[in-house]
């Protein structure tokens, strides 16, 4: 099956190459932008089907995916599960919930998202839903390029492994041939 959503992911222009600066602050030669997935709803459902197989049993009440990449890909795991789907956002710097949006005390939650790596977005909005009371099940996501450790299951429809460097060791850096360019959302500076 990986095959296949390479196939797709290829076939959307989702798999780049070059020099990139990652919402983590690290640099990498490969980025995967999930975005040129999303676009097309037919694809997405497709590829994100994998995860729902591996997370329909779960007992899962809510799916929450935080803003900006974690908000399509929740809502098509909602779509497909039969549940609500919300999404936090930053406010402040600080990720919350916002407009209207409600975790209910006992309710399991998993989060969504685009691409997980350090999983910076994820934990801020773990941390967001056990506040409330909620209990985190795991982590669904496109594709999982996780560079840390994470103490969740992750439900991946896809693994990469794309190497990613702190600015200082980035061989892409050191040979000056490529501009850094910044493709995600996260506000950082390069």
């Amino acid at each position: 099956m990986s095959d296949k959503v390479i196939e797709i992911f290829k076939e959307v222009e989702a798999l780049l190459e070059g020099h990139f600066l990652l919402s983590s602050g690290k640099h990498s030669n490969r980025y995967v932008q999930c975005a040129k997935l999303l676009q097309y709803p037919d694809k997405a459902a497709e590829v994100l089907k994998i995860a729902v197989e591996k997370i329909k049993d779960l007992g899962i009440d809510l799916v929450v995916g935080p803003a900006m990449g974690g908000v399509v890909v929740s809502y098509e795991l909602g779509r497909q599960l039969g549940k609500p789907a919300i999404f936090t956002e930053r406010e402040n710097g600080e990720m919350t919930l916002r407009r209207g949006f409600k975790v209910e005390p006992g309710q399991k939650v998993i989060i969504a998202e685009d691409v997980v790596t350090t999983g910076k977005s994820s934990l801020e909005t773990i941390k967001v839903i056990e506040e409330a009371g909620g209990e985190v099940v795991g982590i669904a996501c496109l594709v999982d390029r996780q560079s840390s450790n994470i103490d969740y299951p992750i439900y991946s429809c896809i693994q990469l492994n794309i190497e990613s460097f702190d600015k200082e060791d980035c061989p892409l850096c050191k040979e000056g041939k490529i501009e850094v360019v910044k493709p995600g959302s996260r506000q950082i500076k390069a």
